[in-house]
Order: C-alpha cells, then structure tokens, then sequence
C-alpha cells in the first residue's frame, strides 16, 4: 500500500520515511517507529495495517543517521546487528533521533492529530516522544525496552499513554513493569501472557491472542484521543 518518501529533520538531514495512505479521508495520523531491525516488511505492514484502519501511518527510519538502507531480519546475526545500530543511534548528540520523529509528526499532522505506536527500542521512543516532543496527541509503547529504568520512568508523558508489555518477556522484568505501573498510575498499562516481540508474526515469540488483544485495545485507544 505504501512508499517510501523523503522528509527533512529540523536540522537539515534527509532521511527516509515509510507512508501509507487510507483508501479514504483520514481521520487522523499514526507514527510508528522500528524496532532494532530497520523498516522491515513487519514494520511496513504495520504501516499498511494502520492506512486499512483510516489513518496516515509514517514510519521513520531511525537508523538513517547511522546506517542508511536497514533492513534486518530475526536471526542471531540480525539481532546482534540491530543491537549495535540501536547502541550507534542512542549515543547520536541530542536530541538525536527525536527530531526524526518530530518531522515525522508534523508530516502526519496533515491528517489531523497524531498518534505514535512503537516496538522495543520504538517503544523506548514512543515513550521519550510522548515525554519530550510537540503535536502528539497518544502514545502507544509496545515492550519498549527500556522504558521501565529509574531514569526513563521518572519522565512525565504530556500525551495520553497506553503501554503494552508480555509476562513473560526477560527483557523487560514484570518488576519493573509493576514499579513503572506504581509511578506512573495515569497510564493505562496491559500485560499479556506472551514474551518480547510478541506482535511480531515473523519472529518465533509471536503470539496472535496477545497481538489481536493489544491491537484492539490500541485502536479503541487512538479512536478516543485522535478523533475531531
């Protein structure tokens, strides 16, 4: 459904971003950002899936400023690759990869109030643009890992924030989802019983019950906060 288009960052750099248009009017715009493996045919369809549901859905590369052209699939190598692109884009100069994000938001903004949904490091900056960015209206982290730290968790979001995590996930140990839950008591936060990646249909944690479930509960979600 969608194509890749050019957008520019505050400071200048091109870089670019997935888009996918709805057969229709818009009724309002999603962000989604990567995970650790590039915007990848998962990602993409992601993308498309939101576009189905009515939404302009743009999906930044995130990577652009360290590696362009990511595309990684779910093996060992892959994941060790992705790893080390996340650790080369987390020690970019501030704001780093946020004023990706931002263009990115401002893009989707044409369809009215925005939205951002992201998966394990694009959780982890679902999280940050909730906390730091303009134009967003929701947030959505999927397993964003790292958000439950003592440093991530003591931000404060300025948007609306839906936060989905997996019971069985060792990435993201159900302690710290309880003491984010505890700090954070205005979030509306779901655990499914499911490990990291869990939405994920390519990778061997995908579980289909928790993906429809938090989908759902996502779109139900976006439909309160984006609509007018």
């Amino acid at each position: 459904m969608g194509a890749f288009i050019h957008l520019r960052a505050a400071d200048g750099v091109s870089f670019p971003a997935y888009v996918a248009q709805p057969a229709g009017p818009a009724r309002a715009g999603v962000v989604v950002l990567q995970e650790i493996f590039g915007v990848n045919a998962h990602i993409r369809s992601v993308v498309d899936g939101y576009a189905r549901d009515g939404y302009l859905a743009v999906a930044p590369s995130t990577f652009h400023r360290v590696r362009p052209g990511v595309e990684l699939g779910y093996g060992p190598e892959d994941v060790a690759a992705g790893r080390a692109l996340k650790e080369a884009a987390e020690a970019l100069p501030a704001p780093g990869v946020l004023q990706d994000i931002q263009a990115a938001v401002q893009h989707a903004a044409q369809a009215g109030k925005v939205g951002v949904l992201g998966f394990c490091w694009g959780g982890l900056l679902t999280w940050r643009a909730a906390c730091l960015l303009d134009g967003l209206s929701a947030a959505v982290p999927y397993y964003g890992g790292g958000v439950t730290s003592p440093a991530e968790s003591g931000r404060r979001p300025r948007v609306p924030v839906l936060a989905h995590f997996g019971d069985q996930d060792k990435l993201i140990p159900m302690e710290g989802v309880e003491a984010f839950r505890s700090a954070h008591p205005e979030i509306e936060v779901h655990v499914y019983h499911a490990d990291h990646g869990f939405n994920c249909d390519q990778r061997g944690s995908f579980d289909a019950a928790a993906a429809q479930s938090a989908r759902e509960r996502t779109l139900a979600f976006l439909g309160r906060h984006l609509a007018g």
